[in-house]
């Protein structure tokens, strides 16, 4: 019996996020970033951020994300143009992104964002996705240049047309 609900709850789940990439579909997500680490320092970041995407095509999102980022002794704000493939099968998603990132006095870094994550559908419309993620310095590779882990939530959003 316990075998048979496992098997259950896993057709659910993975039925429910097939349904998910589907084009027309709106998705908004908060995160947490930790975890990081500059190129130059390897100081220890702490960050938080908040983004918007739409399915133009199945499995293809465009969208947008506003962030902020403490390391050492500056506060980093951001904006990023995104997009991502996410993979119906198994959960996983690639992406990538332009981002224009200010800390203030001429520390200013425009970046090229590739991350890998992967999608844990809680129901049918949230989830939580944990990624691994480079922000990589086009202007000045020193000190524009981070990666680490980032956990977020999401919510998917597709309204039928009757």
């Amino acid at each position: 019996m316990k075998k048979f609900v496992v098997t259950l709850l896993l057709a659910v789940f993975t039925l429910g996020a097939s349904a998910q990439f589907e084009k027309g579909t709106h998705y908004g997500e908060a995160s947490l970033s930790g975890l990081g680490f500059g190129y130059e320092k390897n100081q220890f970041s702490f960050g938080f951020g908040a983004g918007y995407g739409y399915f133009v095509a199945d499995n293809w999102m465009v969208g947008g994300r506003l962030g902020y980022r403490h390391q050492g002794d500056a506060n980093f704000a951001a904006i990023q143009a995104l997009f991502r493939y996410s993979f119906k099968k198994n959960g996983l998603n690639l992406g990538g992104g332009l981002q224009y990132e200010h800390a203030g006095a001429g520390r200013d870094y425009v970046q090229l964002c590739p991350q890998v994550g992967y999608t844990f559908y809680l129901n049918h419309y949230i989830s939580l996705e944990p990624a691994i993620y480079c922000d990589l310095g086009l202007n000045e590779i020193k000190y524009g240049t981070n990666f680490g882990l980032k956990i977020g939530v999401g919510l998917y959003y597709n309204k039928k047309k009757k």
